[in-house]
């Protein structure tokens, strides 16, 4: 049992008699009692911070030998691969012939690297788009990191498809030999 004591705050400085009083005592057994109750009650009810996650949709596993591809045009697509080291490569359309401007060439992260390319890329698809009379045609981004990137060069480039606003994306793993060159910098 919890107490409190207090004392009888006797010295002795006059010489008269006076009665004894008893010590007072206050039990604080319901005051602990109250305070674990509490403790426990906002421990229970409290929420923790929730992870934060990005969605990434991916496709079906489910291969249709009988579906056709979809042919898009290459002024469209841009491919960026990542490496160690921070490593970042990019061409535009397709490796082996390159749209005008789009040999592949090396960048760095951020602001003044991959985002001002993917900006100037962005411009120049809508561009060609409403030309062609398609305006909702966006441009595409082909992400393809290869197994010496780390995770955090991939989370990267994807806040930078956020921060760019770029409609169509998607993640690949399939590198094709001139790829591994290009990327490995043989």
């Amino acid at each position: 049992m919890a107490e409190l004591n207090t004392g009888d705050g006797g010295g002795k400085k006059d010489k008269k008699v006076r009665s004894k009083k008893q010590n007072s005592k206050v039990d604080l057994t319901a005051m602990v009692d109250l305070a674990f109750l509490l403790i426990t009650f906002f421990m229970l009810t409290t929420t923790l911070s929730k992870p934060q996650s990005m969605n990434l949709g991916l496709p079906d596993k489910q291969d249709d030998p009988t579906e056709k591809p979809i042919k898009v045009d290459e002024n469209r697509t841009m491919t960026i691969l990542l490496g160690d080291n921070d490593k970042l490569v990019r061409y535009v359309g397709l490796l082996a012939t390159p749209v005008a401007g789009g040999a592949p060439k090396d960048f760095a992260y951020g602001k003044e690297g991959i985002r001002k390319e993917l900006l100037a890329r962005k411009a120049s698809v809508l561009a060609y788009s409403t030309a062609k009379g398609k305006p909702k045609n966006g441009m595409i981004v082909i992400i393809k990191p290869g197994k010496k990137s780390n995770y955090r060069n991939l989370v990267d480039i994807l806040d930078e498809m956020a921060i760019v606003d770029v409609p169509t994306y998607a993640i690949v793993n399939d590198f094709s030999p001139e790829e591994k060159k290009l990327l490995e910098g043989k």
